[in-house]
C-alpha cells in the first residue's frame, strides 16, 4: 500500500472543484497539474495561468463557463513552466489577446534550443519519470504538486508566446478589476504574482503550495535562488492577503493562516541554507549533510511542509552544489573513479562478486540494497530484477510524490529491459 498521507494528500488538496475566491475571482483546482485561475470584469474575463495540456484546459474551461459567458479578453503567465503555460489556445478561443508574462520569462522545457550542447534527452527522460507518465493509477497516485489523473491529451500542445512583456511591478486594469503584478522570483526567476489590493487575493503563481518547496526538481534544473525565494514569501506576507491561491493545491483564506504559511515555508528554506552552509563549514561530507537535515520540531509539525513534492535532503544537495559547485573541499573527490573500478575494488573487498551479490540479497537496507545492485552492474551481472524490487519496496513507504514516481518508472523500465 502508498504511503497513506501521499494518499491523503492527494485526496484533500487535489480534489476537483472551482472555488470562488472573492466576488468575480474564482480558481480551478483539481483538473489539472497546476491551478487555473478567472477574474471577472465588467463585460470581459481574464484567466491566470492555462494548465499543461488543451485536454485540461477545455475541461476548466467548460467549467468557467458554468459561470460566465463574457469573451476572455487577456491571459496572464505567472511564470514559464510548461503546466502553466500549456492550455493557452483553449482560453484563446482562437482570438488574437494579450498574454502577459515577465519580461524575463524562458522555459527550460519549451524554449529548448535543439543546436546548443545539452542534456535534452536527459531532461525529458527525467521529466518522463519524475511525474510518473505511462504508470498506472494505482502507481501514480500524486504528482505532489496535481493530482495522478488528470487529461493528458494534447500535453504541451497549446502554449502561446506572450506578447506583452511586463519589466517591473505595474499596476493594470482587468476591465474594472485593478491588479497588481509583482516581480516575484522563487521556484523560477521569472515569477510574476498577481495581487488584487481591494479584494486582498494573492496568486502566487509557484512560490507556495501545500507542501515543501520544490527547491531542486529531480527532473534536473538550474539552481534555484534559495535566498531570493526566501525573500519573496516575506514580500508576499507583507502584503498581508486575506485570500492565497497558490498555482498546486487548494486556496488559504484568511489573514492569519495564510501569514503563517508564508512565513513558516520561507523560515523552512533558511533553515536548508543554514544547515547546509554550517555542515559544509564543518567540513561534513554532502551525504552527511543530506542524511542529516530534519526539519526543527515548530516546522516539521506543518502539514504544508510535508514533503509531497519537494524534499529537505534534495534541497540541502542543490544548496551546496548552487552555491560552490560540484567540489565538496575534500581532496580525494578531486581524483576520479568510473563506476566499473569502484565496483571491482568493492567486490574485491568483499570477497568477489558472489560475495557482493550475496549481500546485495541479503541486506535489509533497501538504499544499500539499491547501491550494491548498481555496482554489480556496473560489473555485468544482471541483478536488474533485484533493483526493480527495491525500488518498488521503496516507493510503497514514500511520501514524496515526485520519488514514488520515479522509482515506480524506473523500475518498469528495468523490468521491461529484463524481458528482453
Amino acid at each position: 500500500m502508498p504511503n497513506a498521507r501521499l494518499v491523503e494528500h492527494n485526496a484533500t488538496q487535489f480534489k476537483k472543484s472551482v472555488v470562488e475566491l472573492a466576488p468575480g475571482m474564482w480558481t480551478a483546482v483539481g483538473y489539472a497539474a497546476s491551478t487555473q485561475h478567472m477574474i471577472e470584469g465588467k463585460s470581459s474575463l481574464a484567466i491566470v495561468d492555462t494548465s499543461e495540456s488543451t485536454g485540461a484546459a477545455k475541461d476548466v474551461l467548460s467549467e468557467f463557463r458554468k459561470i460566465s459567458d463574457k469573451p476572455i479578453e487577456r491571459i496572464i503567465y505567472t511564470h514559464s513552466h510548461r503546466d502553466h503555460i500549456s492550455g493557452a489556445e483553449v482560453f484563446a478561443e482562437g482570438r488574437d489577446i494579450p498574454i502577459l508574462a515577465s519580461s524575463t520569462f524562458s522555459s527550460d522545457l519549451v524554449d529548448q534550443d535543439n543546436n546548443r550542447p545539452a542534456p535534452h534527452d536527459a531532461l525529458n527522460r527525467r521529466t518522463v519519470a519524475q511525474f510518473g507518465i505511462g504508470l498506472t493509477s494505482q502507481q501514480r497516485i500524486s504528482l505532489g504538486c496535481g493530482p495522478g489523473e488528470r487529461p493528458m491529451s494534447g500535453l504541451g500542445a497549446g502554449h502561446i508566446p506572450p506578447n506583452q512583456f511586463i519589466a517591473n511591478d505595474t499596476e493594470i486594469d482587468l476591465d474594472g478589476v485593478t491588479a497588481r503584478l509583482i516581480m516575484a522570483p522563487g521556484e523560477t526567476a521569472d515569477h510574476m504574482v498577481v495581487w488584487f489590493p481591494k479584494a486582498k487575493v494573492l496568486i502566487p503563481g509557484d512560490n507556495w503550495y501545500h507542501a515543501f518547496p520544490n527547491l531542486y526538481a529531480i527532473r534536473g534544473t538550474p539552481y534555484r535562488d534559495f535566498a531570493a525565494w526566501a525573500d519573496t514569501l516575506t514580500l508576499l506576507a507583507d502584503l498581508k492577503p486575506e485570500v492565497l491561491a497558490p498555482g498546486h493545491t487548494q486556496p488559504v483564506f484568511g489573514a492569519k493562516k495564510i501569514n503563517e504559511v508564508l512565513t513558516t515555508t520561507r523560515d523552512a528554506i533558511l533553515y536548508v541554507m543554514h544547515h547546509t552552509a554550517d555542515g559544509m563549514n564543518a567540513g561534513l561530507s554532502m551525504d552527511d549533510i543530506a542524511a542529516s537535515i530534519q526539519l526543527p520540531d515548530h516546522l516539521a509539525d506543518k502539514p504544508w511542509l510535508a514533503e509531497y513534492y519537494g524534499k529537505a535532503s534534495w534541497s540541502a544537495r542543490a544548496f551546496a552544489t548552487g552555491t560552490l559547485g560540484w567540489y565538496d573541499g575534500n581532496p580525494t573527490h578531486l581524483g576520479t573513479l568510473s563506476d566499473k573500478q569502484r565496483a571491482s575494488h568493492m567486490a574485491q573487498l568483499s570477497g568477489g562478486i558472489e560475495a557482493l551479490k550475496q549481500a546485495a540479497f541479503e541486506t535489509e537496507d533497501l538504499q544499500w540494497r539499491l547501491e550494491l545492485c548498481d555496482h554489480l552492474i556496473a560489473l555485468g551481472e544482471d541483478v536488474s530484477l533485484l533493483k526493480a524490487e527495491a525500488m518498488e519496496s521503496l516507493a510503497e513507504v514514500e511520501i514524496n510524490a515526485t520519488a514514488r514516481n520515479t522509482y515506480l518508472w524506473e523500475a518498469e523500465r528495468l523490468r521491461k529491459k529484463g524481458e528482453t
